[in-house]
C-alpha cells in the first residue's frame, strides 16, 4: 500500500515567501494528501495566499503561538499516516515526497526517514548541502557509495548523528501515531526544537532510511534568531539540550553519549558567539565545563583554544 502523506507548513506574516513554499508542495512527484498550513497569528496577507492557492490545501488560524505550537496543531488536524514539514520561507524538491515514499513502499520497518539538505542565501545562490558537512553524513554518504538510499542503523552513526544532525525538520518524514506519542515539538522554544525533537523521535527508532540526494532548500535570512542574536541563540541551544540530558528517558548509551557531544558542542559555539561579541571572560566560564564535566585532551584542547582567543583578542 502506498503511504499518505499530510504536509504542515506554519506560517508567521510569511506573505513574500508563502506561495513560493506551497508551489514546491503541490508540484511534487508525489502529491501529499493534504497541506495544512496553521498561520500563526500573521498581520500579513499570508493566510489570504494560502486560502487563494489551488491544491488541497486546509487553512487553520489560531493566534500566535510560535513554530512549535503551530506545527502541533497541524499534526493534531492531520489525516495522512505520514507527517511532513516544511517552513514558510523554504522549499522542497520536485521528488522529496517521492523519494519517502517509494521507500516506505518497499520496507514498512523503517521507524522514520531523513535525507540531505541545501542551504541558500535568500537570492538562492547554494551555500553548501548538509550531510558532506557534518561527520554522520560524511560517513552515511561513504556507506551509500553513491546510492540514493542508505539506512542509518549502528550505534557509531547514530551518536554522530545525535551529536551534529543532517538534514532538518524539511527532510523529516515520519509517523503521525509516533508524532503525537511523543508530544511534537516542545512549545516556547526560540531556537532547538527540532533538535530536541529529533532526539527523542532517534531514541525511540532502530532503523533510519536517509537519502542522499538534497531533498529541500533551507534559505539564510539575516533575521533569523541564530542570525539576529547569535550569543542568545547558543546559549539557549546548550540550556534546551541540557534539559533534554536531564530528561530523556534512554538506556542507550549511543544516543546518550551523542547528546553529551551535543552539549559540548553548543557550549563551543557559545563561546565563540561571545568572544566575537568581545566578552571575553563569559566565553572561557561558557567552555569550562566542557572539561570539568568531561575531562580529555579534546575537552582541553577546547579549552586552550578560547584562552587563546582571549588572549589574541586582549
Amino acid at each position: 500500500m502506498r503511504p499518505t502523506f499530510s504536509v504542515i507548513i506554519p506560517v508567521y506574516n510569511g506573505a513574500a515567501t508563502i506561495g513560493r513554499a506551497l508551489d514546491s508542495v503541490t508540484s511534487q512527484t508525489y502529491p501529499p494528501q493534504e497541506i495544512i498550513v496553521v498561520d500563526d497569528g500573521s498581520t500579513d496577507a499570508s493566510a489570504e495566499i494560502a486560502a487563494a492557492h489551488a491544491g488541497p490545501i486546509r487553512l487553520i488560524r489560531q493566534q500566535n503561538q510560535g513554530v512549535s505550537v503551530a506545527r502541533n496543531r497541524g499534526a493534531t488536524e492531520a489525516s495522512g499516516e505520514w507527517l511532513a514539514f516544511l517552513d514558510a520561507d523554504d522549499v522542497y524538491f520536485p521528488d522529496r515526497l517521492k523519494w519517502h515514499a517509494d521507500w516506505i513502499a518497499d520496507d514498512a520497518g523503517l521507524d522514520f526517514l531523513t535525507g540531505d539538505q541545501e542551504y541558500r542565501q535568500p537570492d538562492g545562490a547554494v551555500l553548501r548541502t548538509h550531510m558532506a558537512n557534518t561527520p554522520a553524513g560524511r560517513t552515511l554518504l561513504a556507506k551509500a557509495g553513491g546510492a540514493l538510499r542508505v539506512e542509518m542503523d549502528q550505534a557509531a552513526e547514530f551518536r554522530a548523528f545525535v551529536a551534529e544532525h543532517f538534514g532538518d525538520t524539511h527532510t523529516l518524514t515520519v509517523r503521525r501515531e509516533t508524532f503525537l506519542a511523543l508530544g511534537g515539538y516542545p512549545a516556547g522554544r526560540a531556537v532547538c526544537e527540532d533538535v530536541s525533537f529529533l532526539i527523542r523521535l532517534l531514541a525511540r527508532s532502530r532503523r533510519v532510511g536517509v537519502i542522499t540526494q538534497p531533498m529541500a532548500a533551507y534559505y539564510l535570512y539575516p533575521t533569523s534568531a541564530t542570525r539576529r542574536d547569535p550569543v542568545r541563540a547558543q546559549q539557549e541551544t546548550v540550556a534546551a539540550l541540557t534539559v533534554l540530558r536531564r530528561d530523556l528517558r534512554s538506556d542507550r548509551s549511543e544516543i546518550l553519549a551523542g547528546l553529551d557531544d551535543a552539549i559540548a558542542g553548543a557550549r563551543f559555539d557559545h563561546a565563540v558567539a561571545l568572544l566575537r561579541s568581545g566578552r571575553r571572560r563569559a566565553a572561557l566560564r561558557a567552555i569550562w565545563p566542557n572539561f570539568t564535566e568531561r575531562p580529555s585532551l579534546a575537552s582541553a584542547r577546547q579549552v586552550l583554544a578560547v584562552g587563546r582567543g582571549l588572549s589574541s583578542n586582549a
